[in-house]
């Protein structure tokens, strides 16, 4: 079974729980949710008059919040488990089945291609490449993944039985900052920041959501520790 298959499959299994698997539906969960988003619409530069594409849109919690921007949101997951309850979710239409190995649009399509905890359950150089082509010139690419360097997702993406147990799919992995802006510049891309970030875990106790983040945002401001941050957001450009 090929990496597409497993994520069809994985969307299949997960779908009445992924808010529980993808940590969006904790207190502290629905707080990590709303700072991707806001970090997506700044970054992206979204806004009214902007066509954006959001890869691997699963149930549209993303998606929901996306619009308020007044962009012009294409949303595509290979799940058609996953749109289907994200059309019961969120107000946002036209939800498509489709591959980011290979995308359905037409060159110079987009002024930003965006998405949250993606990139590592794909062949990430296929998916670069076919995001590349459907920017315009001067688009941006903006992408939160999962760190490598962060202690716990170093052990949950590598040690088979805890990434079945926590119900991560078999192909997923995380990156590592290097690497990343070495790939994203070979394919084309001029990187703007890879920057670690996010101390937030989604299962921190709501009245201590406060000081935990608060406390987080003050690591990511120390550049050693800043380091084993959970998350990386990903900026670039289209030349």
């Amino acid at each position: 079974m090929n990496r597409i298959s497993h994520e069809i499959e994985h969307g299949k299994k997960i779908v009445d729980d992924a808010e529980f698997y993808w940590g969006w539906g904790t207190p502290a969960g629905k707080e990590r949710l709303r700072r991707r988003a806001e970090m997506l619409t700044e970054y992206g530069e979204l806004g009214p008059g902007k066509r954006v594409l959001e890869l691997g849109c699963g149930k549209g919690l993303y998606t929901k919040e996306l619009v308020k921007s007044a962009a012009t949101i294409a949303a595509i997951d290979i799940s058609w488990d996953l749109l289907k309850a994200a059309e019961k979710i969120s107000e946002k239409p036209g939800y498509l089945v489709g591959d980011g190995h290979g995308l359905p649009f037409a060159d110079n399509t987009f002024d930003s291609v965006v998405g949250v905890s993606v990139l590592h359950h794909l062949e990430v150089e296929e998916v670069i490449v076919e995001s590349t082509r459907v920017l315009k010139p001067g688009g941006r690419f903006v992408f939160s993944e999962p760190n490598m360097l962060n202690p716990q997702i170093a052990v949950q993406k590598n040690i088979p039985w805890i990434k079945r147990m926590l119900g991560d799919s078999p192909d997923e992995t995380a990156f590592r900052k290097g690497p990343l802006k070495s790939l994203l510049e070979q394919v084309g891309l001029e990187v703007i920041e890879i920057t670690p970030f996010d101390f937030l875990h989604p299962w921190v106790p709501k009245p201590l959501i406060g000081l935990v983040d608060k406390t987080g945002r003050l690591i990511e401001k120390i550049p050693a520790l800043r380091e084993i941050a959970g998350s990386l957001i990903i900026v670039a450009r289209k030349h």
